[in-house]
């Protein structure tokens, strides 16, 4: 591989000491697991890979992957654990325990006020399938491919709330300088 990344202030070369390492997953908190489960595998076509749950603490964590089809998981849990946790691009669904009951809560979505936390982003084969998917599906859009400055980016939100940026990748190359 001979592309070492773009270079701009404050990117420094990396060691031998980071060497192996990766981007597991990213982590959202959820209300209720039944709906946001149901939201990623329908709408998003993802399977859970592993559910881990801490009694003691209140709470359970949910993997998620969109995987090939040739893709080979192992059965038994202790295997599962560790290769979910060998993964790139695993989502983290959390769920604290009781708030599924409780009408009043949720969580900030990281683009309301004070903004933090942005989106996630899928990349889709056919950005207009995709959008007639999430219609047909009653997906909530923050902005459609055809609106804004950026064409051929679309933001919709999961039952959370939060931001989903959903992409065809060949349709971006002219994207930015």
């Amino acid at each position: 591989m001979s592309f070492k990344g773009e270079q701009h202030p404050g990117v420094q070369a990396p060691t031998a000491d980071s060497q192996g390492f990766r981007l597991n997953h990213t982590m959202l908190r959820i209300k209720d697991p039944e709906k946001s489960l149901a939201f990623y595998t329908r709408v998003f076509g993802m399977q859970v890979m592993r559910r881990l749950d801490f009694e003691e603490m209140g709470f359970s964590l949910y993997f998620l992957a969109k995987l090939d089809e040739n893709e080979q998981i192992p059965e038994e849990k202790g295997e599962r654990t560790v290769w979910t946790f060998r993964q790139k691009g695993l989502l983290e669904l959390t769920h604290n325990w009781g708030t599924e009951s409780q009408d009043d809560f949720a969580y900030h979505d990281g683009n309301a006020q004070p903004q933090g936390f942005g989106h996630i982003c899928f990349s889709v084969p056919d950005l207009e399938a995709a959008e007639a998917w999430f219609d047909a599906n009653e997906v909530e859009f923050v902005k459609r491919s055809d609106q804004g400055k950026m064409k051929d980016v679309v933001f919709v939100k999961d039952v959370d709330g939060y931001w989903i940026e959903v992409v065809q990748a060949d349709r971006l190359t002219a994207l930015g300088d």
